[in-house]
């Protein structure tokens, strides 16, 4: 990999069931998972998005346990993930701690559904190959990213599917970026 690359789990804006933008609650499993994806694959944030204070004051609680409380003292192995997490209260703050500001870095959104245009993994593997700005890799809770953000984005990936349609694709967040990471950053297969 020659380009930076962090990812960010945005809980405002985000899309409910109706379309309408909310804010969605931090979930412990998606702190814990998408921290140790991150820290697996070599990414050198993972931001977590939230505009309220209560919510990223818990986030705190969460990753400190595992630094410096007791979790730290039982079960050392979770404390390098933890220390990924960078608590915003806005995207823009991400932007801002990766590269200096939106110019200077390249946003890249997922999708569970297709949205117009997107980049295969195996192109957007190409690219992060080649020298460039730091990369984030955003991800939405709810029902996906508000439109803004995804409107904003310099490429959008493919949406993670089976092979043979169910008639169902609502991975978890944390499901959703263990499999893009392995597909962007693990090991080349062949015949895939």
């Amino acid at each position: 990999m020659s380009r930076r690359v962090a990812i960010a789990l945005v809980h405002y804006p985000v899309l409910d069931r109706s379309g309408e933008v909310i804010t969605t609650a931090i979930t412990n499993l998606d702190l814990h998972d998408m921290a140790r994806s991150a820290c697996t694959f070599g990414l050198s944030d993972m931001f977590v998005v939230h505009p309220v204070t209560a919510q990223r004051d818990l986030c705190e609680k969460v990753r400190d346990h595992w630094l410096v409380g007791s979790g730290a003292r039982r079960i050392p192995d979770r404390a390098p993930p933890m220390r990924l997490l960078r608590i915003v209260p806005s995207i823009e703050q991400a932007y801002d701690q990766l590269g200096a500001g939106r110019a200077h870095l390249e946003v890249w959104v997922t999708s569970a559904r297709p949205l117009g245009s997107v980049t295969s993994f195996a192109a957007a593997r190409q690219t992060l190959r080649q020298d460039g700005p730091p990369v984030l890799l955003v991800f939405g809770t709810g029902w996906g990213l508000a439109p803004a953000l995804v409107d904003g984005a310099d490429c959008c990936l493919e949406p993670i599917r089976a092979a043979a349609d169910t008639g169902f694709n609502h991975l978890s967040v944390r499901a959703a970026c263990a499999i893009a990471l392995d597909r962007l950053l693990g090991p080349e297969r062949r015949g895939n």
